[in-house]
């Protein structure tokens, strides 16, 4: 099967902060930067798939850094690991307020996707094949984040948690 790399999957959106999309303190509502964030990281799963991909999986998101009306949101998404028929997307938003010449990272995420057929089964996806030391952390660490989400969602148990229980084992 084809191998692919994070840049492959790279994909920069960019959204404008308009009154629509605020709260009554002038602040990008977090459901709308969330449905935002849904849509770059699918279209960086299915560059990365070549098919179809839907959404399984939102790790929890933190807003560092409120948006405001005016700024403009950049979200950077790109896929940090490929498994059997999903991948892992990992996210960077950032507020830039034009005027001022002020750019700051609001929050970053991982969402997860199933690559899928046109008849909903799900499909093999391509490996990802990591270049820098960066690339490297994010897909190693990719692994305990899938084994915590598969925890919470009660699809793996806590003691068959490899990766995990590892991090909190005496390595003497």
């Amino acid at each position: 099967m084809l191998k692919k790399t994070p840049k492959d999957s790279h994909t920069v959106m960019n959204e404008l902060v308009l009154p629509n999309d605020t709260n009554m303190l002038h602040n990008l509502m977090g459901g709308r930067l969330l449905h935002w964030m849904d849509i770059a990281a699918a279209i960086s799963a299915q560059k990365h798939c070549n098919t179809l991909a839907v959404t399984v999986s939102v790790d929890s998101v933190s807003f560092k850094h409120s948006i405001k009306l005016g700024d403009v949101v950049t979200i950077e998404a790109r896929v940090s690991r490929a498994f059997t028929t999903s991948v892992e997307v990992r996210m960077d938003v950032y507020a830039e307020n034009i005027p001022s010449g002020t750019r700051v990272k609001s929050n970053e995420a991982y969402y997860t996707f199933v690559a899928l057929d046109k008849e909903g089964n799900k499909l093999a996806v391509p490996e990802l094949v990591p270049e820098t030391p960066a690339e490297q952390a994010l897909f190693d660490s990719a692994l305990r984040r899938r084994q915590l989400r598969l925890i919470l969602d009660g699809k793996l148990k806590p003691h068959d948690a490899t990766e995990l229980k590892a991090l909190f084992m005496d390595k003497e």
